[in-house]
């Protein structure tokens, strides 16, 4: 019986080691202290992460995220995942994507954030706790900003900007103004949510988060329509199998 005991405590001691190795050679590659594996088995090769204790990060220590509840986790795991699958492990590949971290009340600069996505670390933080009512469009969202930042040339932003009414200016930043709707119109006039209307870069990823969901477009309007064939088109040049 003795043996029998002293071999379970050295394979639960291996798999201990084993996970903590794992951990730490994330760590090493994505520089978020705080970290555990959540899932690393899935079909698209992409690596789920949760925080276990609140994390900060940044130059200025200013990325600020909390450790959630399991069930919280575990619930939003699965929204996550079943989002997250419908991009493949080429396209993943291509975008510079394979790290998801889960954490709650994330925020930069003490102002509530949604995601953060870091195509450098190809990384994607996500909160969690983010507004049900939006959640998988928000995902979606995230996704697209690590796109358009590992392919700047391809959504360029004057060429959408010139999509808009000569009238129509974004804001330099999207915190630099108090656009922050994120209720789908149902008059859009060349932008989906009040959101849309902060930055291009935003716009953008507003219009690929709503052809991700299936939004309906049976009568877009002429500026909308450009906007929605310009991702369309550019997608298509990153990867010719991509389907919106």
């Amino acid at each position: 019986m003795s043996i029998y005991m002293s071999l379970i405590r050295l394979i639960i001691l291996s798999l201990f080691i084993f996970t903590q190795t794992q951990a730490d050679t994330i760590y090493n590659l994505i520089k978020i202290p705080n970290l555990e594996i959540y899932d690393i088995k899935t079909a698209n090769k992409l690596r789920y992460l949760y925080a276990k204790k609140p994390f900060t990060l940044g130059t200025e220590k200013n990325i600020k995220c909390y450790n959630s509840k399991k069930d919280i986790l575990d619930e939003k795991y699965k929204i996550i995942k079943e989002t997250l699958n419908r991009y493949d492990q080429e396209f993943l590949k291509k975008i510079n994507l394979k790290y998801i971290v889960m954490c709650e009340d994330l925020s930069i600069s003490n102002i509530n954030t949604a995601g953060i996505p870091d195509n450098i670390m190809k990384t994607l933080i996500l909160d969690v706790k983010f507004n049900e009512n939006y959640f998988e469009r928000v995902i979606h969202h995230e996704v697209f900003h690590i796109i358009n930042d590992s392919f700047k040339d391809v959504f360029n932003e004057k060429v959408w900007s010139n999509f808009n009414i000569k009238e129509f200016e974004y804001a330099e930043c999207s915190t630099c103004t108090d656009k922050l709707g994120l209720d789908t119109y149902s008059n859009t006039k060349g932008f989906f949510t009040e959101y849309s209307q902060s930055t291009a870069s935003e716009d953008m990823a507003e219009v690929f988060s709503h052809l991700m969901i299936g939004v309906n477009l049976s009568n877009p309007d002429p500026i909308l329509k450009k906007k929605i064939q310009f991702i369309k088109r550019n997608l298509l040049k990153i990867d010719q199998n991509f389907i919106l």
